[in-house]
């Protein structure tokens, strides 16, 4: 039995990966900011994770593994990442593929990353989620230690989270289940991508934790196959159109138009614009891939399963209105509970433009 501190563990992975550890009989504590009932071999530690004076009293006991889910800026990682790596005997860090430069080739772990290969210096001097991702895989690297394992998945969906794009169910979803047009990018929709359920990549990085030959190393964690976001709308649209008894409409926008709707320059321009496809012969080594579900399998089971009971997180009301505008439509203002939303909406459907 190992005791294992979980961050931030419980979204699309997170979740997955607390209740797999359980279940093999692991003691598993988990932060959370909101109260959580604690279960078999599961304690939610109620907290910000990223307060200082939250963790530091978590990070004076020993763990077996620490398995982080928290997003840092570089500055802070700089500061914490000692901490983490003194408190247990392995560390995995969340990373991301989108660290990865586009590439014509199917991508490994050795595949460049755009930290280390793009000239876009305005690019650069940000701190982006890409860039800051890869500087701090090289805090790990240059700790001059080796209880560190670098996870990279890409993108994950799950019973919570369906992404289209950049667009999360908040921004796609929901509109679709109040009737209105799906607004996207058609740029975006001829785009290769690969999404992997959550649960099968909580599934294979399991099988990492305790792991000799996982320390010091970076895994990503995707499925093999690649398909285009075309053909993952056409997967939530046959859906919802069982759902609903009806297929919902459709706007696809002009990258300039769509950009209105949806600000995100760098995750756009250095990831969705690029096609993705991963070569992942290396956690294969250790997981059987065939048992990851099959896409359409996936998402199908994930949309119907928030179908039964669906909560949304907020919903972007300006983002609503920009997306109305293009459609020509328009929403009930008794969906917007606040005024303050229901002024920022009426003025980005109407004047601004």
């Amino acid at each position: 039995m190992k005791n294992i501190l979980v961050l931030g563990g419980t979204g699309a992975m997170g979740a997955h990966i607390s209740q797999i550890l359980a279940d093999r009989g692991d003691k598993v504590s988990v932060t959370t900011r909101s109260p959580r009932q604690s279960l078999p071999n599961i304690a939610y530690i109620q907290g910000n994770a990223k307060e200082d004076s939250f963790l530091a009293p978590l990070l004076a006991c020993r763990w077996d593994a620490i398995v982080d889910f928290m997003v840092y800026s570089t500055r802070i990682f700089e500061r914490r990442a000692p901490k983490f790596l003194a408190a247990t005997d392995q560390y995995f860090f969340l990373s991301s593929a989108r660290v990865y430069a586009e590439s014509d080739c199917p991508i490994s772990e050795e595949s460049p990353r755009l930290l280390d290969s793009s000239d876009d210096a305005r690019f650069l001097a940000t701190d982006e989620y890409s860039l800051a991702k890869a500087r701090q895989e090289n805090v790990l690297r240059q700790s001059g230690s080796k209880n560190w394992t670098i996870i990279r998945p890409y993108i994950t969906y799950s019973e919570q989270r369906l992404q289209l794009g950049i667009l999360e169910k908040e921004g796609w979803l929901y509109r679709a289940l109040k009737g209105r047009t799906i607004v996207f990018s058609e740029d975006i929709a001829s785009k290769l991508t690969t999404l992997t359920y959550g649960l099968d990549v909580a599934a294979a990085m399991a099988t990492l934790i305790g792991a000799p030959h996982a320390l010091g190393e970076t895994f990503q964690i995707t499925r093999q196959d690649s398909v285009t976001w075309r053909e993952v709308l056409s997967m939530y649209l046959d859906v919802l159109e069982k759902h609903l008894g009806k297929r919902p409409k459709v706007l696809l926008l002009d990258l300039d138009d769509f950009s209105h709707c949806k600000p995100a320059k760098y995750q756009i321009r250095y990831d969705r614009l690029f096609n993705r496809v991963f070569d992942s012969s290396k956690i294969a080594e250790f997981v059987d891939l065939q048992n990851f579900r099959s896409l359409e399998q996936g998402l199908t089971h994930c949309l119907k399963e928030f179908l039964e009971k669906p909560e949304f997180l907020a919903i972007d009301w300006r983002s609503e209105a920009v997306k109305d505008r293009f459609s020509g439509e328009f929403a009930s203002l008794k969906e917007i509970i606040h005024w303050k939303q229901k002024i920022k909406y009426l003025l980005y459907r109407f004047l601004k433009k």
